[in-house]
């Protein structure tokens, strides 16, 4: 019962995180663009010869990646409104776990802490991390309900019981 209670606060409380980055990805999209760009450099270093055959986001000027920002930005926005109005919340949570994996990839830690700018990126993974497991826990939150699995599992049993009586 409690968590009947709970959920119609919880989810809009988790969204408004994703809310907040997804908005400001859509109105500040060089920082983003410039971690992200930073993050794909910091990965390439990290995996050296297993990428040097890839050409991962090299190709993107500025304002490609800018507008990829925008887009991921938006579509964060969108997922993060189904999952506080509790319309779909299953699917916006996979759709809002999807979006979060870039994030936790482009923040990864390099290793030591040798500045703030290494502190920051560090917390920032903590915190994408973090975000990527709420997404996974409301994307499978049946809220009380039995699964699809279980309740097909259920009617057959129920029909073969049936059956034999």
């Amino acid at each position: 019962m409690g968590s009947v209670l709970l959920r119609p606060i919880a989810r809009p409380l988790f969204a408004s995180w994703f809310v907040v980055e997804g908005v400001d990805a859509v109105r500040h999209p060089a920082r983003h663009a410039a971690a992200a760009r930073e993050g794909v450099d910091a990965l390439r270093e990290r995996a050296g010869e297993k990428l040097a055959g890839l050409d991962i986001d090299s190709s993107l000027t500025d304002r490609q990646l800018a507008m990829v920002v925008r887009a991921h930005g938006a579509a964060t926005v969108v997922a993060a409104g189904f999952l506080a109005l509790g319309k779909a919340p299953r699917t916006a949570g996979a759709a809002l776990a999807a979006l979060t994996v870039p994030l936790v990839v482009a923040d990864l830690p390099t290793g030591r802490v040798r500045d703030e700018a290494d502190a920051a990126r560090r917390r920032r993974f903590w915190t994408s991390l973090s975000a990527l497991g709420g997404a996974l826990l409301a994307a499978g939150d049946l809220a009380g309900r039995p699964s699809m699995a279980y309740r097909v599992h259920a009617a057959r049993e129920a029909r073969a019981t049936t059956r034999d009586a």
